[in-house]
C-alpha cells in the first residue's frame, strides 16, 4: 500500500477515491517528446490522465504531447486528440513498460474533446459528426 505522502505526489489523491472515473479501454496512443514518438495502447483513460503500454521506457517527469485515437472495427482509428501531459511513473511490465501520464490543465475546447472521447468509452456512442478542431488561422479569420 502507498504511504499518504506517495499518494499526494500523484495529483493530490489522499485515499482510494479517484478524482475522475477510469475507463478500461484500449485506444491508440502516441507520446511525443522532442525528436521521438512512442506508440502504444492505453490500459485505461480518465479525464485526469491515462495508463498505457509501450515497448520502451519514457523518462519520469518528461513534459509530453499525447495523441489519443479511438480504435474501431477493422483497426480504423479516429482523428488524434492531442493533449499536453507529464509522465508521472514508468515501470517494467513483462517485455514492455507501463507508463502513467497526467494531463496538464486543459482549456475549454480540449475539455470538450476529452469529454466526447470519454463518453464514447463509457457507452460507445459517438456523434454522427465529431466537431473538428479549428486551426489557429481559422480562429482569427
Amino acid at each position: 500500500m502507498f504511504a499518504p505522502s506517495a499518494l499526494r505526489s500523484f495529483g493530490g489523491v489522499t485515499g482510494p477515491t479517484r478524482q475522475y472515473p477510469r475507463y478500461a479501454h484500449e485506444a491508440a496512443v502516441t507520446i511525443r517528446l522532442p525528436g521521438i514518438a512512442h506508440h502504444g495502447r492505453t490500459k485505461n483513460v480518465s479525464r485526469g490522465g491515462l495508463c498505457a503500454e509501450f515497448l520502451d521506457p519514457i523518462p519520469v517527469g518528461s513534459e509530453v504531447e499525447i495523441d489519443l485515437q479511438l480504435v474501431f472495427e477493422g483497426d480504423k482509428q479516429s482523428e488524434p486528440l492531442r493533449l499536453p501531459g507529464r509522465i508521472v511513473w514508468c515501470t517494467d511490465f513483462d517485455e514492455s513498460h507501463q507508463v502513467g501520464v497526467m494531463f496538464k490543465p486543459l482549456d475549454a475546447e480540449l475539455l470538450q474533446y476529452i469529454t466526447l472521447f470519454l463518453r464514447y468509452l463509457d457507452d460507445g456512442s459517438v456523434p454522427e459528426r465529431m466537431p473538428r478542431r479549428q486551426t489557429l488561422d481559422k480562429r482569427f479569420d
